[in-house]
């Protein structure tokens, strides 16, 4: 009895609760997110370069400054808006909230750490464990990103505290692209090298403000390039990628140069150049520089 009164204390009678004015605050609360969701992909996309890049961000913080006014508005139409009532009742919710969704109160405060710490938002493109892709939306939860093969990955935030991230332009309009050339070792190494950097020189996706490196290791089974530069705008790297492949490979054909081949195993052969998923990854400092 102690117990219902002390709860009858600190809500409304339930005659004084406006109903229509909760319904009035959620849905137009929800219409408000909605439409902040489609107009400022829709503006950024129009006003483009780094507009867009400073631009999306925003989304998640609007967001939660919408979800903020809702609840101020709500809980003085629910509860008696005393100190002593607002106390107990955002103390019990958070008890009730640690107990029954630990993991989902812990990708909460994951996510609003991560909007103000920014180690990922709209624009971005970032590799969390094997998903690599642009980030379209950070929500309270969750961030949603497309991968290049349009696959659309939804990744908690609870990986923001025990999971790597990352971010290959931070917020920049750029980002770094690394073409591989797999070649047999008896060439000109000097001459390949000025070769595949007039290549991604003449590019027209190429960003001329950014430098180009070309890099290279010597492996068992022939000689490993790496073409380093910067497309003009992040979402035509696979172009600026494949366009630096196709016209490195016909100048190196043209010069002579020929793929190498990399050992498989038990006497097999694989051209060096044919999957670039099962080469070994490099260690860092282990290509030498122009």
């Amino acid at each position: 009895m102690n117990d219902y009164s002390s709860l009858t204390k600190v809500l409304r009678d339930i005659n004084q609760i406006n109903f229509v004015r909760i319904f009035i605050i959620i849905i137009g609360a929800w219409v408000v997110m909605r439409m902040v969701e489609r107009a400022v992909p829709w503006l950024a996309e129009r006003l483009g370069g780094r507009f867009r890049l400073y631009i999306l961000p925003s989304i998640p913080v609007m967001r939660l400054l919408i979800i903020n006014v809702a609840l101020i508005l709500l809980v003085p139409t629910i509860i008696e808006p005393t100190l002593q009532n607002l106390a107990a009742i955002f103390a019990a919710l958070a008890i009730a909230l640690g107990f029954a969704v630990k993991d989902f109160g812990s990708s909460l405060v994951a996510g609003i750490v991560a909007i103000y710490e920014r180690p990922y938002r709209p624009g971005d493109w970032v590799k969390i464990d094997r998903a690599y892709g642009e980030v379209k939306t950070v929500g309270l939860r969750a961030m949603r990103l497309v991968t290049p093969d349009d696959d659309t990955v939804t990744i908690p935030h609870l990986k923001f505290w025990d999971t790597n991230i990352y971010n290959a332009n931070d917020g920049r309009r750029d980002l770094m692209c690394v073409t591989d050339f797999y070649l047999h070792p008896h060439h000109d190494g000097a001459l390949v090298r000025r070769k595949l950097r007039d290549v991604a020189l003449t590019s027209p996706y190429l960003n001329h403000e950014r430098p180009i490196v070309v890099v290279l290791k010597e492996e068992v089974w022939g000689t490993h390039y790496k073409v380093r530069a910067y497309p003009i705008d992040c979402r035509e790297q696979f172009q600026f990628i494949s366009d630096i492949a196709v016209r490195g490979k016909a100048a190196l054909l043209e010069m002579g140069v020929e793929l190498g081949w990399r050992p498989l195993g038990a006497g097999a052969m694989v051209p060096a150049g044919d999957s670039k998923e099962s080469l070994p990854r490099p260690e860092r400092g282990a290509y030498s520089d122009l």
